[in-house]
């Protein structure tokens, strides 16, 4: 009988043991595990955040939008998360803290994070030259060096690289390219490295293709098993992971019509889905709060290196490592990421001084949800309030200067625009008056309009062709991005625009053929 209950004892204790040793790797994508502050389903509510709520119930509850799920930490626990609204409008099924949004941009510092683990083990240097990773596609200079594109510029946006997207919807007959073809294509530096700051999903696309290479395990492999479940991210993955299904949320259009499945060529970029309760968990992470349940994937000084880096080539400049920094948010240092394309609008914003992280998810493209970040802060922090409402009263100018072209500008100007399949010469002529007269040879001669020129810059826009195969699927117009040089000299790219599709980027040059 003594014998039966020693035994019985030592199945209990070892039962037990079992049960405390949970590794990481046990964890399974869609695993419903407690939140750190609350059982499962219970929502965490605040009433500092009460006028808050009502504002986002009267948007749902007005058909604005289908959903939105909050989530907020204080002092390394979780002080408010709830969600209101569809998932599914179709099916009915509500949002919940654990529905899995599409991210959008809020992809890149996950990469980000994901690349610094290969850092600390020595794989990767982020000042070493991108191509050192990449296979026989790499990046081509058209002006600078190809070897000046290094790691850290391309997760700063200032490799050279030229504005990216290309989305393939389900109901197209369309397929994502690799990513060697990609390269091949639009891996080009079209500015000298670290002299502009160009936002390139291309550039995080990239990224996510050279963690593939370096690490031996796909993309969204290693974001899975080295990022999202060691950090106990269990409604996470790269795009839908098998068996999530049930819990993403479908993607409504400003019509609040279901929005088609869509991919991506970058997919390191934008194609990341996560929930509520995941992401603010990322959000404490990079606060360093060590959550019993998150193993340390990167020690705190890389932590650090992501948030405050500076930028030799941009000093001061606010986007690091992965992040957006404000150094001044309404008093407060801001650490933060933005998402937003069709059917999605996304924030991750955390203040290291006082260690709040919070996040807010949509499954509409809808600027109002961008809004409520300051809300947020402002109900927590008098001082972030009292600045918020001084803005509020003495808004800042936000209109656009007159366009007057420099002395420099005016005059004829003939030049081509190369892509990977074809040269196609332009001509332009800016007049003293403003109008820039812009041609095509063999299209429609028309104005540039939209322009502006600042820092050495023209932008503007106009309707043309760019002639490849893959900007050929639909209309678009012609977005420039030039910049002066000396010896009449003007360079950058112009980008094949067809909003909801893509925006293609291909290499532009001009000199000046005669002077008004």
């Amino acid at each position: 009988m003594i014998k039966q209950k020693i035994l019985l004892l030592l199945i209990i204790v070892i039962g037990i043991t079992i049960l405390l040793a949970e590794p990481f790797e046990g964890k399974k994508e869609g695993d419903l595990i407690e939140p750190y502050q609350s059982a499962v389903g219970k929502i965490l509510q605040d009433q500092r955040f009460e006028s808050i709520r009502l504002k986002i119930k009267d948007l749902v509850r007005k058909g604005e939008v289908a959903s939105i799920s909050v989530a907020v930490a204080e002092n390394g626990k979780i002080v408010w998360e709830e969600s209101f609204g569809w998932a599914d409008r179709e099916k009915r099924i509500k949002a919940t803290p654990h529905t899995m949004y599409s991210l959008a941009s809020i992809s890149k510092p996950l990469t980000a994070t994901g690349l610094m683990i290969l850092v600390e083990k020595e794989w990767i240097d982020l000042n070493e030259p991108i191509n050192k990773y990449l296979g026989a596609e790499k990046l081509v200079a058209y002006i600078g060096k190809s070897s000046n594109a290094s790691v850290k510029r391309i997760l700063r946006h200032t490799s050279g690289l030229p504005i990216h997207w290309n989305y393939f919807y389900e109901n197209d007959p369309y397929q994502p390219p690799s990513m060697e073809e990609t390269i091949k294509r639009y891996g080009i530096i079209v500015t000298i490295p670290g002299e502009i700051y160009q936002y390139s999903n291309l550039g995080y696309g990239i990224l996510g293709y050279v963690i593939s290479r370096v690490s031996s395990k796909s993309y969204s492999q290693f974001m899975k098993s080295e990022v999202f479940l060691p950090l106990d991210m269990t409604h996470t993955s790269v795009g839908i992971g098998k068996g999530l299904e049930a819990y993403a949320a479908q993607r409504y259009g400003v019509d609040q019509q279901l929005v088609p499945f869509y991919e991506f060529d970058h997919p390191a970029a934008s194609a990341i889905f996560s929930s509520v309760h995941d992401l603010i968990r990322f959000g404490l992470f990079h606060l360093k709060c060590h959550l019993p349940d998150q193993y340390k994937i990167l020690k705190d000084e890389s932590i650090d290196i992501m948030q405050n880096d500076e930028d030799l080539d941009y000093p001061g400049k606010e986007y690091k490592l992965g992040f957006r920094v404000i150094e001044d948010d309404f008093g407060f240092r801001s650490v933060s990421h933005t998402g937003g394309m069709e059917g999605v609008s996304t924030e991750i914003k955390i203040i290291p001084s006082e260690n709040i992280a919070l996040v807010v998810l949509c499954n509409n493209r809808d600027s109002r949800i961008y809004d409520l970040d300051n809300e947020i802060l402002a109900a927590m922090l008098p001082k972030f309030k009292e600045n918020l409402r001084k803005r509020e009263k003495n808004p800042e100018e936000t209109a656009s200067p007159i366009f007057s072209p420099p002395s420099d500008l005016l005059g004829e100007w003939d030049g081509e625009i190369k892509s990977y399949s074809t040269i196609q010469p332009i001509k332009m002529k800016v007049q003293d008056d403003g109008d820039i007269h812009v041609e095509l040879v063999g299209q429609m001669e028309t104005l540039l309009n939209d322009v502006s020129f600042k820092d050495g810059i023209l932008t503007g826009r106009f309707p043309g062709e760019i002639k490849t195969e893959d900007a050929s699927r639909f209309f678009h117009y012609i977005e420039l991005k030039i910049k002066l040089y000396p010896n009449n000299r003007l360079s950058g790219y112009a980008c094949a625009n067809s909003g909801r599709w893509f925006g293609l980027g291909s290499w532009i040059t001009m000199r000046k053929t005669s002077s008004d």
